[in-house]
């Protein structure tokens, strides 16, 4: 799992991309939420993309 974090303003843009697929998922966060909270929801995103492939 690759994740990317790209500040724009007072939000960030996080990419969750599954390498061995190629598979990616974009959400936007508020900055305040922790990398963790960001990453846990750019995952549950790109599980769900994942399992209706």
């Amino acid at each position: 799992m690759l994740f990317e974090f790209v500040r724009v303003g007072p939000q960030t843009r996080v990419a969750a991309i599954h390498g061995a697929s190629g598979t990616e998922v974009i959400v936007i966060v508020p900055t305040s939420a922790s990398r963790a909270q960001m990453q846990q929801l750019a995952l549950a995103k790109l599980r769900k993309k994942m399992s209706t492939q």
